[in-house]
């Protein structure tokens, strides 16, 4: 294992900021799997570090093909996770919104600019990310719809969905999308919560990433045989949001099968108790995402509901 710096922040009062890559093998640059760029990404900085573990481990037992390379970087802004704030906190700024960034930019995007040039070269682009709202996924990969996505390849990570998304204007500056307009296959990857530590999720996202660097012929490791998987796109997927604001009471999480009518949590008055409206799910089929916020404002979307998909 090789420690490299992919460049260092200076900050005029505390340590310089060093974003750290573990590097595996040599030769071609294969694979390089992205942790937190947000301040709040605890579950994908854990995964990321049991990769580095497991990772140590093939390369000490030749697991490492021949001629080929893997990258793991845990996290960009570690000034932001030390805070717990979500953005980097000098700009308040989503760093994944700031892509391919700026050499002679704002701080922000000099960041971005600097990782990206170390990260385009590579072949296949892992990132674990997270939601713009806070809640909870079904494990999923996730592929931008550039007109260059291989969702097929998507698949060998053996997770149950992969989720072909049509992009918005916010999402042209993310990762996933300029990794794959420079040429790199990228799938992010939804490893179930995000500020706190889900082992069962945890474990099922190290094992897609491992299942994937061996089906891509990356390294060679025992693997565990993944699910049957399905793609599916934005027309799968229906949203049920709150039409008022209030305390949120959940009846369903992420993964229940719900059927048409039934109920999936209750919007309460914070100050009576009253219950001001209940949601129902429009369709059967799945809950994808569940918002797990204690409150919701009004027409805030609170879950995604998959329809009934052939497998």
């Amino acid at each position: 294992m090789k420690k490299d710096i992919l460049l260092t922040v200076p900050s005029y009062f505390r340590d310089d900021m060093n974003v750290m890559g573990y590097r595996f093998g040599k030769g071609e640059k294969s694979c390089v799997v992205l942790g937190a760029l947000r301040g709040d990404e605890i579950q994908q900085l854990y995964v990321c570090a049991r990769l580095v573990a497991y990772l140590r481990e093939v390369e000490r037992e030749g697991g490492i093909m021949p001629g080929k390379s893997v990258m793991v970087v845990p996290t960009v802004i570690g000034f932001s996770m030390n805070t717990g704030n979500r953005l980097w906190a000098p700009e308040n700024m989503d760093i994944n919104r700031r892509f391919p960034g700026d050499l002679q930019g704002e701080t922000s995007e000099r960041i971005t600019g600097a990782l990206f040039d170390r990260l385009k070269a590579y072949k296949y682009g892992v990132q674990l990310t997270s939601f713009y709202q806070p809640g909870s996924f079904i494990p999923h990969v996730r592929v931008m719809d550039t007109g260059r996505q291989n969702p097929e390849l998507g698949c060998e990570f053996g997770l149950p969905y992969v989720y072909v998304r049509t992009p918005r204007n916010a999402d042209l500056s993310t990762l996933n999308y300029t990794w794959q307009l420079a040429g790199t296959c990228a799938y992010s990857l939804y490893a179930g919560k995000t500020r706190e530590i889900d082992e069962n999720a945890a474990e099922q996202t190290l094992r897609a990433i491992i299942r994937f660097l061996n089906g891509r012929g990356i390294i060679r490791s025992d693997m565990t045989p993944g699910h049957s998987v399905t793609v599916i796109s934005d027309a799968d997927m229906i949203s049920v949001s709150a039409g008022t604001a209030g305390l949120l009471r959940r009846v369903k999480f992420a993964g229940a099968h719900v059927r048409r009518g039934e109920q999936l949590a209750f919007v309460i008055n914070p100050l009576d108790g009253a219950v001001k409206e209940v949601l129902k799910t429009p369709l059967t089929g799945t809950l994808f995402f569940v918002q797990d916020g204690p409150f919701i404002t009004e027409h805030s979307p609170v879950f995604q509901v998959l329809g009934n998909t052939k497998a």
